[in-house]
């Protein structure tokens, strides 16, 4: 449930990149702190191990508008990719106001795909979230080394396994990230922003 900050007039919402390790997470955060003006974002925090690493920073979105007078701040992060680091991932989970899977195209990974989706589910039943309910978006990367080896079924397979939920690949690179990004954005917080507002404007 996204928390509501008074003095600032924000609405906070989190979310969630999740997948398999180098899927793809750290990218997606990375181009769109790059691409978020100064005054919009704040300082990108990374917790780095020995094999991967946890990103965080927040931005509020100028094309969101507001309702009542409050704007949406967004809160990104990502889980570490590697499973023995299952502990970071649930922790980083909770809260969360919804989740981007992001997958790895290629046919020798649909099982670290379906290892991190069965994760993914068992880590939100702990949090009191519903898999099948929370927003959830699906980024499909590395399309193109999947294609060139004859292989299109991750879309499928991991909506057999879990959600297809909104999904978004292609092989533009930045258009993926940003049509990602912005799925998210709406996803999760425009009917609570409404709802929301809805009870801020009570007397």
């Amino acid at each position: 449930m996204p928390f509501i900050n008074f003095p600032a007039r924000e609405i906070n919402c989190k979310l969630v990149y999740y997948g398999p390790g180098l899927g793809g997470k750290t990218a997606n955060l990375q181009w769109i702190y790059d691409h978020t003006g100064q005054n919009q974002k704040g300082k990108m925090v990374s917790l780095a191990t020995e094999t991967d690493r946890t990103l965080f920073f927040d931005f509020l979105p100028l094309d969101l508008g507001t309702v009542r007078g409050f704007k949406t701040r967004f809160h990104l992060y990502t889980v570490p990719g590697q499973v023995f680091y299952e502990a970071s991932r649930k922790l980083i989970l909770k809260g969360a106001d919804g989740v981007i899977f992001v997958a790895d195209s290629q046919e020798e990974r649909l099982d670290a795909n379906f290892e991190t989706m069965e994760n993914l589910q068992e880590h939100l039943k702990e949090h009191n979230l519903k898999f099948e309910s929370i927003p959830y978006v699906l980024q499909l990367n590395k399309t193109r080394f999947a294609e060139r080896h004859g292989y299109s079924g991750t879309h499928q397979a991991i909506a057999e396994k879990g959600r297809a939920g909104h999904g978004s690949g292609g092989r533009n690179r930045s258009r993926r990230i940003r049509d990602t990004a912005r799925s998210c954005q709406a996803c999760p917080c425009r009917t609570q922003k409404e709802r929301l507002a809805a009870k801020i404007s009570r007397p």
